[in-house]
């Protein structure tokens, strides 16, 4: 059994990285400042409740738990409230992010695999995203995260950590079991928001944009199962022992959905329509993404097993109806 420190694991996918790691045989301990995670998201293991900007925190938390390695979720994701709020979003992103990585020089801890996105790359006009793919973010929340990733690069070349980067896509749905599921507050997913709209919870779902260059003129996106997405993170913690020669993977589909065809898959599945109405598009939001995930599936042995509509919506409108929640 190898202690991984999970900052952000009371978090949508931190959550669902513990889990993971328990059944993997591995003892998650989380690290978060709960201001947007829940207390009660922590089921798989203990927890430290501290913010990485607070560098004395971190240090002791790495001292004390003596981690193996380090899955690093935790930061603010929403792509309009950093459009509004930049520098919120580069003082929690970049700040946390360099506190985090100055503690494990500090206390020798080498390994870590840092949860980034395909918003570092922006808007692509539809071609298919990989890791060779140029930096272009079009907000702030992606321009933290290339700048983190860039100052990681800098970090493994000169104090010798061991990293990992991810870029997910449009992570959805929840555990299969419900015991965790996708809760943000305000919530901002779209499979999220669909459920509440069917649910009663909102009147009805916001469709930002019918008029994108796109096969029905709503946004495409790539959607990737967050239980795919985290036992990706658990396969990184072993390639990290035997390989680094790939510091980056990108992690999707290869298959884009617009948001027409998400709300057509979820009245399939729940046999419930969805009420929506059609708004201003969102600034920086690009028309497509979808991603080449061909080198993650070469290097890990990884394929997203559990990324169709079907089984997506259908295991978050079960965790949804288990938990009860309404916004």
């Amino acid at each position: 059994m190898a202690r991984i420190l999970v900052t952000g694991g009371g978090g949508y996918i931190g959550s669902h990285a513990c889990k993971a790691l328990v059944a993997a045989g591995h003892e998650p301990v989380t690290f978060d400042n709960f201001h947007t995670g829940w207390h009660d998201a922590v089921q798989f293991g203990p927890k430290i409740a501290g913010d990485l900007r607070d560098s004395k925190a971190i240090e002791a938390a790495l001292s004390d738990v003596k981690p193996e390695a380090v899955l690093h979720f935790a930061a603010l994701i929403e792509v309009g409230a950093s459009v509004r709020d930049p520098a919120g979003y580069w003082d929690n992103n970049f700040r946390s992010a360099k506190a985090l990585f100055d503690a494990m020089v500090a206390t020798d801890t080498r390994k870590l695999v840092f949860s980034s996105t395909c918003a570092v790359n922006g808007d692509l006009d539809g071609v298919e995203i990989d890791e060779t793919s140029p930096l272009n973010p079009m907000s702030p929340y992606g321009a933290t995260k290339a700048a983190v990733e860039m100052m990681l690069a800098g970090y493994v070349k000169a104090y010798g950590l061991r990293a990992l980067t991810f870029r997910y896509f449009n992570v959805a749905g929840a555990d299969p079991a419900a015991q965790v599921g996708e809760h943000h507050q305000p919530e901002t997913h779209l499979i999220p928001l669909v459920i509440q709209a069917i649910r009663g919870s909102r009147s009805a779902l916001k469709v930002f944009g019918d008029d994108y260059p796109t096969r029905d003129g709503t946004c495409v996106r790539d959607y990737v199962h967050v239980l795919d997405l985290v036992n990706a993170h658990v396969a990184a913690i072993d390639y990290l022992d035997r390989d680094t020669r790939v510091p980056l993977l990108c992690l999707g589909t290869g298959r884009g959905m617009t948001v027409r065809e998400i709300i057509e898959a979820a009245e399939a599945v729940t046999g419930e329509k969805v009420p929506h109405d059609i708004a201003p598009r969102r600034p920086g939001d690009p028309a497509s993404l979808v991603c080449g995930s061909h080198l993650a599936r070469a290097e890990l042995g990884w394929a997203p097993v559990h990324s169709t509509p079907e089984q997506m919506i259908g295991d978050a409108w079960r965790w949804h109806q288990r938990a009860g929640y309404t916004t």
